[in-house]
């Protein structure tokens, strides 16, 4: 490992950066203020997986909205229409046909549930009310994403105050610092307290509790609550009042707090319990070691370095508000790719629950969309930077949404549609129904389990982990290509099999005798994410030495599987035909899936289609796409695919400008993480893609970001990617092996391998060792 770390350090020294030391190179990683927060939108989050906070930093009164990923309101409830296939035969021939309006009558009628409104909701609340009055000065208010800790500074009385705020992965609970460089200065008043459904108790002589029930209005009743606020304090006295608990004249104090629900049939009171006993144990420096420690074993897997700037000195939201008017500040990018990361980490760690529209953070009884998991999109772009970005471990909440589906998958796929396998459509929550809901232009869309399913198998593709591939991908991948095997017909025009009825993902086409509707037979996007699933259902086989019926059956339906097709005006066809856009600008750009997250559209194996997508993409953005933060971030991942660097750039900047909150969350309009997420896995796509069974270095790097490295990437086939460039060129490239094995790569400029130089070119081929580092230089 020294001789690696020098390796990379001398090639950075060639290459003309500046190395800092082994701290310096971290402490640029801060948002940071100069007031506190005026609304939800510029707090500041801090999250262990499972519970997260949203730090306000008033001086007078502090504000820490808190949150617990399992408080659901509703229960599991049975929303399938049961025997609704007996309908299906009909509706395909009215659509093939061509009475599009009358086929998705009956699917309307026949195939779609009740919608609900059962919410993700806020925990509550923890009020700290200061004595105040005094004037403050030099105030800062910074999230440091290198320790994953909130701090808050003030002078006021000529003392200086300081708060500290974390939510410990390590001792799972939220931890709040209080201290002053004066004696007996900690004075304040602690309560909890919650929209609704809750009642609260002091129990002497140190703690607060809130418990409750999650409800909508009192209806849908979901899990039961609790959470428990301790004060530990240094001197000073410490008393009960009405609303919760007073604390005078302290040197510090500590507080912590935990929270649980009986999601998982567990008694949230002795779970509680048992989680404040063991963190009141740790005296605060050893809570804070730990927990810095176990967010920096994932945190400092990745740099990125994209040159510093001279806005780099100033508060976020001024850097933030000078690109608003048209700045460009590409240590902000850098900055705004680790928030990403540091999210991820945040809101999704192993044995929580998957990272919802808002991650954790949500402070709403009623939140929009219910705060659920949309898995025509969402959820599956919350995860994009999982693998590329070094933080695999955080994608395990997703494999557990998928697991968790297949049971009533499976019911769905039997009782509605008389099919084997599973299924889910466009949405999901705590209770993974799999059920197709509301309105058939958002919900008759049946390829989200298939979707999800592409997430094992990049999981298997990066990391190689053939036990998971073998005992939980592949088995989920056959029942969701299972029912597909199932649910495909054949066009009675062209004899491919096609997928429907379905959508475009919220999209709406006019037919040709003028009317509007949502409904066809083999929409792109279906047939483009079941070629997916089928493409990675044989590799797992191969994989796995399986060759059976159903790989057989797979081979051979995707051998007849509707593939995309060109339009007239050369873009690629959003429907199995031709159709007039009512919505030409709309936020999906379904059809260009296999493009991005898929695969099956390449720049260099299919240049026309290529080409076509891009027609599409600019046709899209010309009227009006990418109006919404996860859409723009989409975009970006699009044109990383199409190796255009400047327009990655130019909507880099887009999303920064237009769909950016002062806290650097992604705004849909309201706040939606996906943005975030999708922005960061976007910025990888610039810098490394591997989904074409090669290395591909900097395939679409700006002309705004000349010189730069980034350290710690991940790429298919268990490499780990560490690039350095300068004046806009690649200078050397170092390569770890996790498995063994060939590895390939290509660069725009020639490169050589530094231990054997006769290795060289713009794509080159060299065997590797497990645990082996290979240095590419500039050829």
């Amino acid at each position: 490992m020294k001789h690696l770390k020098a390796a990379v350090v001398s090639i950075l020294l060639a290459a003309g950066f500046q190395v800092p030391g082994a701290q310096a190179q971290w402490n640029n990683l801060k948002l940071w203020y100069n007031k506190p927060a005026q609304k939800w939108t510029e707090a500041l989050p801090v999250g262990n997986g499972r519970l997260g906070a949203m730090v306000f930093g008033t001086v007078e009164t502090e504000q820490l909205q808190l949150n617990e990923d399992t408080v659901w309101a509703g229960r599991p409830i049975e929303r399938d229409r049961v025997g609704a296939h007996k309908h299906l035969a009909e509706a395909r021939r009215l659509i093939f046909e061509g009475k599009y309006v009358e086929g998705q009558k009956i699917m309307q009628r026949e195939f779609m549930g009740q919608r609900l409104i059962r919410s993700y909701q806020t925990l509550g609340d923890l009020k700290l009310r200061f004595k105040g009055g005094q004037p403050v000065t030099d105030y800062r208010r910074q999230l440091d994403l290198d320790s994953a800790i909130v701090s808050v500074s003030y002078r006021a009385g000529g003392a200086t105050f300081k708060r500290e705020i974390f939510s410990s992965p390590a001792d799972r609970c939220i931890v709040v610092r209080l201290s002053c460089d004066k004696p007996a200065q900690i004075t304040f008043d602690a309560s909890l307290s919650r929209p609704e459904d809750f009642v609260v108790e002091t129990i002497a002589p140190d703690r607060i509790v809130m418990r409750g029930q999650a409800t909508q209005q009192g209806e849908h009743k979901g899990v039961k609550f609790e959470a428990q606020l301790r004060i530990v304090h240094e001197s000073g006295r410490l008393t009960a009042t009405d609303e919760g608990l007073r604390l005078e004249n302290a040197n510090t104090a500590t507080l912590l707090i935990v929270a649980a629900t009986d999601y998982r049939a567990n008694d949230p009171e002795l779970v509680c319990n048992e989680q404040l006993a063991r963190a009141g144990k740790k005296e605060y420096t050893e809570l804070r070691r730990a927990h810095v420690a176990e967010h920096r074993r994932l945190f400092r897997r990745v740099e990125l370095n994209l040159g510093v700037t001279d806005a780099a000195d100033k508060p976020t939201d001024e850097r933030l508000a000078a690109m608003k008017v048209g700045g460009d500040d590409p240590d902000l990018c850098a900055l705004y790719f680790q928030f990403g990361r540091y999210l991820l980490i945040s809101s999704s760690r192993p044995g929580c629950m998957p990272a919802n529209l808002q991650g954790i953070w949500n402070h709403h009884i009623k939140a929009p969309w219910n705060c659920d998991y949309h898995i025509n999109i969402n959820v599956q772009m919350n995860y994009w930077p999982a693998e590329v970005c070094n933080l695999s471990e955080c994608h395990e909440p997703f494999f557990d949404l998928v697991d968790n589906l297949r049971p009533r998958g499976r019911k769905t796929a039997k009782d509605v549609y008389g099919c084997r396998g599973f299924v889910a459509h466009h949405t999901t929550d705590a209770w993974f129904w799999t059920s197709a809901i509301g309105n058939v232009g958002y919900g008759m869309w049946p390829t989200g389990a298939a979707w999800c399913c592409q997430h094992l198998w990049e999981h298997y593709a990066f990391g190689g982990d053939r036990e998971f591939l073998a005992d939980r991908a592949y088995p989920a991948m056959k029942e969701a290509a299972e029912f597909f095997l199932d649910y495909l017909v054949e066009d009675p025009k062209t004899g491919r099999l096609v997928s429907g009825p379905s959508i475009s993902p919220e999209n709406r086409f006019r037919t040709p005798d003028g009317k509007n509707s949502n409904l066809t037979m083999g929409p792109a996007m279906d047939q483009q994410i079941i070629h997916d699933l089928f493409t990675n259902c044989i590799e797992a086989a191969k994989i796995l030495g399986i060759d059976d019926e159903f790989t057989s059956q797979v081979k051979a339906a995707r051998r007849n599987l509707a593939g995309p097709k060109i339009g007239s005006d050369g873009r690629l066809l959003e429907w199995n035909q031709e159709f007039e856009e009512p919505s030409p600008g709309h936020r999906h750009v379904s059809h260009l899936f296999a493009l991005h997250p898929g695969k099956q559209i390449t720049v260099n194996s299919t240049p026309d289609m290529a080409a076509a997508a891009r027609k599409s993409l600019e046709y899209r953005l010309s009227h009006g796409g990418g109006h919404t933060g996860w859409s723009r971030a989409w975009i970006i991942n699009f044109w990383a695919r199409l190796h255009d660097g400047e327009k990655v750039h130019e909507n880099v900047l887009a999303l920064l400008r237009k769909s950016t909150l002062p806290n650097l969350f992604d705004t849909h309009p309201p706040f939606q993480i996906d943005g975030n997420f999708g922005g960061t896995a976007g910025i990888a796509e610039v810098l490394l893609q591997s989904h074409t069974d090669e290395i591909h270095l900097l395939p679409a790097l700006p002309k705004a970001w000349p010189d730069g490295y980034v350290k710690g990437l991940r790429a298919r086939g268990g490499f780990e990617v560490d690039i350095v460039w300068k004046d806009d060129k690649l200078s050397s490239a170092v390569i770890r092996s996790k498995l063994g094995g060939k590895c390939s790569v290509r660069s725009v400029a020639a490169v050589k391998l530094e231990s054997d130089r006769s290795v060289s070119g713009k794509t080159i081929e060299f065997n590797t060792k497990v645990g082996r580092t290979y240095v590419l230089l500039a050829d």
